[in-house]
């Protein structure tokens, strides 16, 4: 067979994709969707996943008047990242096996590298939690009001994860070396700069974070009366002037904001809004707390959408009843907007599993076009695949290491960032 790979190449290749699967550090810890690829190809590789309904439940056994419709919601998610690394080698450089093992080791570090940065962007760029904390990362008190965040609104108790940035990650840690009763905790937090779980959340160290910038805008308001234009109805399904219908993604509302644009504002600022405090999401109840909100786009001089939407049940509807996130104590024409990122700093995100996705896809490549192919498959279901083909003119190899994937943030309200050193 032409170009076909050696036993050793292949052994070395299952060999470097056990590193591929250890450095995949998020996607461990991420829900994994598994497609059907014939599927995913008719349908332009965009598939609608639904969201967790949230139910009501109503006093008394006579529920005549409480029989309405159920409103399912959905998310688009997508193949749409197709990550390679290709290079060359010549005559003279194959003569050396264990260079070339060097590159591949390389180049399949680089994509685990890229499918982590693709879930932390996912994370750290539309997670609407927000906590902010004053003063450096010093432990338990830190990860313990995520964990209050969560629980207020009704996020699942399980699964819940926290990736800090190195400085911020050795912080904690530093706080658990100097504790005296903790035995082998401090130890390893001494030795190794180990925290570990901390208040229900699975720790991980970050080598790479994302700094989200500094945001002081002041004077910016938002109109929170029922009327203003500015509530949002959920909705499962629009239809489009010419009568086709449509799914609706829910993540996602466009607000005005005068002079959002001159002020400076981009993706990925939070804030709060005025009297406008976050609800349990099962019960309804007020959390006592702000809603906090980011920014997705600057779409106007005076628009902005944001995540997640305003659901205040200002209207009464069932949709509205069903999905609120929020309650607007105070409604008025001009509700002071506060932003909450006022110092550059890492984004640290933290997350319930669910609410975070990956969908590995894969590729028909032939195998008797004269390019040797050789696949693999991690723990999570993202194919590898290595291809490799001689030049005859030139006497060149030419080698490439792919893997196709996407990512989704389903829900961002069970994840967000922690920001420190925010005054």
């Amino acid at each position: 067979m032409a170009n076909e790979f050696s036993k050793e190449e292949r052994v070395m290749f299952e060999e470097i994709l056990e590193g591929f699967q250890d450095n995949l550090v998020l996607s461990k810890n991420v829900n994994i969707y598994r497609p059907d690829q014939q599927m995913m190809e008719r349908a332009g590789d965009v598939v609608w996943r639904p969201e967790p309904y949230i139910m009501q439940s109503f006093e008394g056994f006579d529920q005549t008047a409480n029989f309405k419709d159920v409103t399912q919601l959905s998310v688009p998610v997508s193949i749409n990242r197709n990550r390679s690394s290709p290079w060359i080698m010549t005559p003279r450089e194959l003569r050396d096996s264990v260079q070339e093992g060097r590159i591949k080791e390389s180049a399949i570090q680089r994509l685990a590298s890229d499918i982590n940065v693709a879930m932390l962007n996912a994370a750290t760029m539309l997670g609407s939690l927000f906590v902010k904390r004053a003063a450096p990362a010093v432990g338990y008190d830190d990860v313990a009001q995520c964990d209050a965040i969560m629980n207020e609104q009704g996020v699942p108790n399980y699964d819940r994860c926290l990736a800090l940035s190195t400085r911020d990650y050795n912080g904690m840690a530093n706080n658990l070396a100097v504790r005296q009763h903790m035995g082998d905790k401090v130890t390893k937090a001494y030795e190794r700069s180990y925290v570990g779980m901390v208040s229900g959340f699975d720790t991980f160290k970050l080598d790479y974070s994302r700094r989200i910038l500094v945001r002081v805008a002041a004077g910016l308001v938002v109109n929170t009366l029922a009327g203003g234009g500015n509530v949002y109805v959920p909705a499962a399904t629009s239809v489009a002037a010419t009568g086709e219908q449509g799914n609706v993604d829910n993540r996602f509302q466009q607000i005005t904001i005068a002079g959002v644009q001159a002020a400076g504002v981009v993706a990925g600022d939070a804030f709060t809004i005025a009297t406008v405090e976050a609800v349990h999401h099962i019960t309804k109840q007020g959390t006592g707390n702000l809603k906090t909100f980011r920014i997705v786009s600057i779409d106007g001089a005076n628009t902005a959408t944001i995540c997640p939407p305003l659901i205040t049940a200002q209207g009464g509807t069932d949709a509205e009843i069903q999905y609120q996130n929020c309650v607007v104590n105070t409604p008025a024409a001009n509700s002071a907007i506060v932003w909450l990122n006022t110092a550059t700093a890492a984004a640290n995100p933290f997350w319930q599993k669910e609410s975070l996705e990956i969908i590995p896809g894969r590729w028909s490549l032939p195998t008797d076009a004269g390019a040797a192919i050789v696949r693999g498959v991690t723990e999570q279901g993202l194919e590898v695949i290595m291809q490799k083909q001689y030049d005859i003119l030139t006497g060149n190899v030419f080698l490439r290491i792919d893997t196709l994937f996407g990512v989704a943030n389903k829900q961002p309200e069970m994840n967000g960032i922690m920001m420190f050193s925010q005054p």
